[in-house]
């Protein structure tokens, strides 16, 4: 599901002009357990599969950092500062994760005063070959 929170990330960038980095948990203590410090937003993305323990052990670590996380899972979790509740799915989980992100980057964009239908600098365009 990693492209998923790489898909949000993308939403939050545009619509709210803040950076925002989709990471793999694993990859969390090569260089962005740098950034983690206290009251850092973090969202996390637990499904139910194989990555759970990994993302469950990212969390800890940046709660251990003081940063404030905000889950997205079928299941709440200690870890947890909030918790936006989604239907476990199985195979489909992914389709359920990405709504919340995208209404976060969303209501984001409100709260910031941007257009969300106009974001600045990004140009639609179509390629013919």
């Amino acid at each position: 599901n990693f492209n998923i929170i790489k898909e949000g990330m993308i939403k939050i960038i545009e619509g709210s002009y803040i950076h925002a980095h989709g990471i793999p948990a694993g990859d969390l203590k090569h260089y962005a357990i740098t950034l983690m410090e206290k009251g850092v937003p973090v969202i996390v993305v637990v499904s139910e599969d194989a990555a759970k323990d990994d993302v469950l052990n990212a969390v800890n670590q940046v709660k251990a950092r003081g940063a404030i996380v905000i889950g997205i899972s079928p299941t709440s979790h200690p870890g947890f500062d909030h918790y936006i509740p989604v239907p476990g799915t199985g195979e489909t989980q992914a389709i359920m994760d990405i709504i919340p992100l995208q209404l976060l980057a969303y209501y984001m964009a409100v709260e910031l005063g941007h257009n969300v239908d106009k974001p600045r600098n990004i140009a639609k365009s179509v390629t013919v070959k």
